[in-house]
């Protein structure tokens, strides 16, 4: 009975793994690589949201940074990895 015990033991633990796989693992990857995306298409005139909650347009991006207009004279440069989501795209910029 030793060698079905050690069978059901693995099953069990390979199983385990399989679970945590695809309800831990793959979801989190999944959403790190949408977000990447989101950071890499970043555009000038995009409206986006903050991690912090500020809400402002894009008006020059750079590699690592964007800068952010807020207010009609207040700019604020962001690193790209604080963007929370994109709201929209502007087709014109109305400075």
């Amino acid at each position: 009975m030793q060698p079905n015990s050690s069978f059901s033991t693995i099953f069990l633990m390979v199983s385990l793994m399989a679970i945590w796989y695809f309800i831990i693992i793959r979801p989190d990857s999944k959403k790190r690589k949408e977000m990447q995306e989101m950071i890499n298409n970043l555009k000038k005139n995009a409206e986006v949201v903050t991690n912090s909650g500020i809400h402002g347009t894009i008006i020059n991006v750079k590699d690592k940074t964007f800068v952010l207009r807020v207010d009609e004279n207040a700019k604020i440069e962001i690193d790209k990895s604080a963007v929370a989501y994109v709201k929209k795209t502007r087709e014109k910029e109305n400075d």
